[in-house]
């Protein structure tokens, strides 16, 4: 983070040490007290450089930071980037939290008696909208990449292999389209990481499925959406995803994208319009949505140019800092009428 701000000229200073918490690893009583013996020393911190905002962006820095900007003055803006029922925003948001920001109306808070709901905006995140691949030259190096030929179907997933991302729906629902569609020589292409051994069991599930030879595994690759942008669709089986960066990518990148009817994805895409959506945990239904696609390449180039200008017009970043910064001036403002 510091080189990235000392790219974009603009100075920085080291925080005192905090906790250490890894990410993935649930806060136990053991951070708890790590994290109190250090709200003291960081509420200074911030005391003595006059801070009044202080924006956190995930688990570990509303854990880290949240009671020491209450207790330095400052107001806390607690960026939610993950799922409604998160317990950090359930229990602590209500309580420490001035303002929200939720990346979704999916992501946003419940109301209910005790909630952040009241102080909640939704801001969705900003991609880099100028970003543009030569989908031949990416379609190209991945058939080199896996051995095939032109007349390949190529199905994308992206992400990290994780039950919420559903990886073996992805699996089965490749077996099925190679059921219905025999003609079309599909293949599936998993980019990401398998934590946990989860890539090891995804190809012995595409095994039992009869899809061992049609399943890629690819890995991790950047930058992603030129990865994207050589796949004929993206396929997101995801549930509960609060707001895909991936399904963004895919539209800026003008892949087409068939995604569950869970979570942000029904924020992100117009069914039949920006792409296609399909109940969730439903293999059939991921498998015929991209049948249709593959068969008429002319509804498919259509759907993702049109996802494209919708990406272009609702997902840039200056729209994005325009709508953060509107909310600083008024956490700012809420103050200065309180004083005077």
């Amino acid at each position: 983070m510091a080189q990235f701000f000392a790219e974009a000229g603009i100075a920085t200073e080291a925080a005192p040490a905090s906790a250490e918490l890894r990410h993935g690893v649930p806060i136990g009583p053991s951070h708890v007290i790590a994290l109190g013996g250090r709200v003291l020393a960081l509420a200074r911190f911030l005391r003595q450089r006059g801070v009044r905002i202080v924006h956190s962006n995930d688990g570990r820095t509303h854990a880290t930071w949240a009671l020491p900007a209450r207790m330095a003055g400052a107001k806390l803006l607690w960026h939610h980037r993950g799922a409604p029922d998160a317990a950090g925003l359930r229990y602590l948001a209500p309580l420490l939290a001035n303002r929200v920001v939720a990346v979704s109306r999916f992501a946003s808070p419940r109301a209910g008696l005790y909630s952040a709901a009241p102080r909640n905006d939704v801001v969705h995140s900003p991609f880099d909208t100028s970003m543009r691949y030569n989908r031949s030259e990416a379609r190209d190096a991945i058939l080199a990449d896996i051995g095939k030929d032109d007349t390949t179907c190529l199905v994308g997933f992206s992400g990290v292999f994780i039950d919420r991302k559903r990886p073996f729906l992805f699996v089965d629902a490749i077996a099925t389209l190679r059921r219905e569609a025999p003609d079309l020589d599909v293949h599936g292409l998993m980019f990401g990481e398998g934590l946990e051994g989860m890539d090891e069991q995804v190809v012995a599930h595409a095994g039992r499925q009869g899809v061992g030879d049609a399943i890629h595994i690819m890995g991790f690759r950047t930058p992603g959406a030129f990865w994207l942008a050589g796949c004929d669709i993206l396929m997101i089986p995801a549930v509960d995803e609060p707001f895909g960066r991936t399904l963004i990518e895919a539209m800026l990148v003008e892949t087409p994208v068939v995604a569950t009817k869970s979570g942000g994805n029904v924020e992100a895409i117009h069914d039949r319009s920006t792409g296609l959506l399909v109940p969730a945990e439903d293999a059939d239904a991921l498998a015929s949505a991209c049948v249709t696609l593959l068969r008429n390449p002319s509804t498919a180039a259509l759907i993702a140019h049109t996802a494209r200008i919708e990406a272009l017009n609702n997902f840039g970043v200056s729209r994005h800092v325009r709508a953060i910064m509107a909310i600083y001036d008024r956490m700012v403002d809420s103050e200065h009428s309180r004083a005077a």
